[in-house]
């Protein structure tokens, strides 16, 4: 973690006294500077490596009630300390509303109904805890995954990891910008093509310069703004239609699968765990100040950002909660159902619920709007942080960003002019996306578990044998599920001897470099001993 001499004693507790009230007044702030400009502290600062943060950007979080400094316990519960620290977990919870998730809401709640309303809920929940791990990793070691990977793999290993994260951004960049695209013809009614909103939606990237220029609390205000504006739409859908709360509470409470589910259920779990998020939020949670040295405050910092993260992630929960119950009241056990994608849910929300003080079709492109534009600019800034950790690259702001903007903004405008007239096409293209997002998820978890267990890299904060095994489990069953769609797609979809034996050889090499991945203690032995006893 990158510090300052020159603020050494700004925390306002080298002497054990209380802090003075204009040095708490700005806690809200990063330290009092001139807005840099873009490319400031990025290619002329003083650090030997790449940080995610500059030690001016950071929010400075003040020990307030703590007059012992070196105590080893933690200050008792304080409300001003957790907003102080509120931010990152809700820039991690959109990876769980984007586009990508709001399809296989939709399309859960039209052929499903409500009956899997409970595997979102545990869904969440596995995700949560992952997502945990990684503010775990960025808090104990002052470093993100990305970062931490460089150091714990050697070179060829760490570049096919990084070329695993970026394909797996790309991927997700790819349905965002889309389900931008799609709202934004929405709301145009019909005037503007895909093609044009993907060129609308690439300029998210200098709204994001802009914000990010002046301090990383601007940027957290935007985001809550666009998850409020999810909230507020999909709620007000969930109102206007009705759902019946009796079937919305048994599909809560009551597990259930049918034959006819399985791939609705496979999609509910596999859109929990986007790769990127993964390495985006062991990143984000160093935006604040705390002194690493001091265990109290690294553990303080891993009680408040586990409660901001679960309110958050309780938030998206909400929310995928209101799309799939809309859907499953207005389409489950029609012919629409199986016909239902991101592209056309407006269209049928239209036809099936009309128009009234303000039409149901544009207050479905709202949200998806904000869902689009809020995980664009996520994957962004997630493709900083990969580039950077994996890569060591010293580059200037705006031009990392014009890169990781450029890697999916190319290849979606062509998808964009290519399938802007063919609904089923699109439909087609997302499955595959899905797939290759799928694909990437053990190269994210397998180096997040395995580094937040090693005494070496985490010190005291390593995570115990117990969680350990859920934590693999976890893992584990997250993997399988997908490794049923990859396996259940490739099915469907692999015609050819030819194609076959490249696939073959493909997925061979694939298993292969998993298997390099997962530590000698890992999984197997640690599940094995737990069974054993």
């Amino acid at each position: 973690m990158s510090t300052d001499p020159s603020r050494g004693d700004d925390r306002g507790d080298g002497g054990g006294g209380e802090p003075d009230r204009d040095e708490e007044s700005n806690t809200l702030l990063p330290l009092p500077q001139a807005p840099p400009s873009p490319g400031d502290g990025d290619g002329d600062g003083d650090d030997e490596d790449e940080v995610a943060f500059q030690s001016r950007e950071k929010i400075l979080i003040v020990d307030v009630e703590s007059a012992d400094a070196t105590a080893a316990a933690s200050p008792r519960f304080s409300w001003k300390k957790l907003w102080l620290f509120t931010g990152p977990g809700f820039l991690m919870s959109i990876a769980f509303l984007d586009p990508g998730n709001l399809e296989g809401d939709l399309q859960a709640g039209a052929i499903a109904g409500y009956s899997l309303l409970w595997l979102l809920m545990w869904a969440t929940v596995m995700g949560l805890l992952i997502q945990l791990l990684s503010a775990r990793v960025g808090v104990a070691t002052g470093r993100h995954l990305a970062e931490l990977c460089r150091e714990e793999y050697p070179d060829w290993a760490r570049l096919v990891l990084w070329f695993m994260a970026e394909v797996a951004l790309i991927g997700a960049d790819i349905q965002e910008v889309i389900g931008s695209a799609i709202a934004i013809q929405i709301l145009s009614n019909g005037h503007l093509p895909l093609w044009a909103g993907v060129l609308i939606t690439a300029s998210d990237c200098f709204m994001f310069l802009f914000l990010e220029n002046y301090g990383v609390r601007k940027l957290e205000a935007l985001f809550a703004v666009l998850i409020g504006t999810m909230a507020l739409s999909f709620a007000w859908m969930f109102g206007d239609t009705k759902p019946s709360g009796k079937e919305l509470l048994a599909g809560l409470l009551i597990p259930r699968l049918g034959s006819k589910t399985i791939r609705q259920a496979v999609g509910v779990v596999g859109c929990v765990i986007m790769p990127h998020n993964v390495f985006l939020h062991s990143a984000l949670v160093q935006s604040r100040k705390i002194d690493p040295e001091k265990k109290s405050s690294v553990k303080e910092a891993i009680k408040y950002y586990s409660i901001e993260s679960s309110v958050a992630l309780l938030v998206s929960f909400m929310i995928n909660l209101f799309v799939t119950t809309v859907f499953a009241k207005g389409f489950y056990g029609t012919k629409q159902a199986q016909n239902i994608g991101l592209v056309n849910a407006g269209q049928y929300l239209e036809e099936k619920y009309g128009g009234g003080i303000f039409p149901i079709l544009y207050i479905w492109g709202i949200g998806l709007l904000a869902a689009g534009q809020s995980s664009t600019i996520t994957g962004t800034y997630a493709g900083q942080f990969i580039m950077g950790g994996f890569l060591n690259l010293r580059l200037k702001k705006w031009l990392r960003a014009l890169i990781t903007r450029s890697f999916a903004i190319v290849p979606t405008i062509i998808v964009a002019v290519v399938f802007n007239t063919s609904e089923a096409s699109l439909d087609v293209l997302n499955e595959w996306l899905n797939v290759l997002q799928s694909m990437q998820i053990p190269f994210a978890l397998i180096p997040l578990l395995t580094l937040v267990s090693k005494e070496q890299v985490m010190g005291i904060f390593k995570i115990g044998p117990t969680l350990q095994r859920v934590a693999w489990a976890v893992a584990s069953l997250v993997m399988m599920i997908n490794g049923y769609l990859l396996l259940d797609f490739f099915i469907s979809e692999v015609r050819g001897v030819l194609f076959g034996s490249v696939v073959l050889s493909i997925t061979a090499a694939y298993v292969a470099f998993i298997v390099y991945l997962i530590p000698r203690d890992g999984p197997p032995s640690i599940l094995w001993k737990s069974f054993a006893r």
